[in-house]
């Protein structure tokens, strides 16, 4: 099989390989973890909260989430996000959101499930003291969370949300199903047109695989570093 293996197209597809699909899919994966990471944490402190409703709307989204698989949640959100979207403005016709806005959203929501569950376990790992003692020099509840407690929340769960990082980095491939060019969906294209199919899938997978395995070699160098500074 390797014997007629064209390292050639490789060569010759780099440039589009890299500057559209890998491009967009290093955007995705940011623009997805800043909004999962701030609507996680929100999530993360609705489920810990006094209020048992607010509790549970927020439990509610989070097991929903998690049960549902990833690919069903991208379609769901590519049809329906158009005709949510017009509802809630009153629009009698849906609203144009795009590929990319529905991948943005789709796994900003999606993730924000997972980021919630790692960070309420950040939160819970603070010692109560230190929002006693918050308190007991005036500081309200939501300037003891945002200057005593999440700072120490996200410290202590940096490698875990980095971990999570690199699971999102490896599921924005299903943007695929869209049409979209992502690096996979780049690769795909190119070996289609080509008729190289082996060649631009295994390079793909060996891609992926460099780049996670550095991506969780610094995410242990940093776990340890993190233990050291404890």
């Amino acid at each position: 099989m390797f014997n007629d293996f064209d390292f050639d197209v490789i060569w010759r597809t780099l440039p589009y390989l890299f500057k559209e699909g890998m491009s967009f899919t290093l955007t995705l994966t940011a623009m997805a973890t800043v909004g999962a990471v701030f609507f996680g944490t929100l999530l993360a402190m609705m489920r810990l909260s006094r209020f048992r409703w607010l509790s549970m709307a927020a439990g509610t989204y989070v097991n929903l989430m998690r049960s549902l698989p990833l690919l069903l949640v991208i379609f769901w959100f590519y049809f329906l996000v158009p005709y949510i979207g017009a509802w809630i403005i009153g629009s009698s016709t849906p609203i144009q959101v795009g590929a990319f806005w529905s991948s943005v959203i789709t796994f900003t929501m999606f993730e924000a499930a997972f980021f919630c569950e790692i960070m309420r376990a950040g939160i819970q790992s603070i010692p109560r003291g230190q929002a006693d003692a918050a308190y007991a020099l005036g500081l309200s509840y939501w300037q003891a969370m945002g200057s005593v407690i999440l700072p120490q929340a996200f410290r202590n769960m940096i490698p875990v949300l980095l971990t999570q990082t690199i699971v999102l980095f490896q599921d924005t491939s299903l943007v695929y199903v869209l049409s979209i060019t992502d690096f996979l969906g780049a690769a795909s294209k190119v070996a289609q047109r080509d008729g190289r199919l082996v060649e631009m899938y295994v390079f793909a997978a060996v891609v992926y695989f460099v780049i996670c395995f550095a991506a969780s070699r610094l995410v242990k160098v940093l776990q340890r570093r993190v233990a050291i500074v404890r």
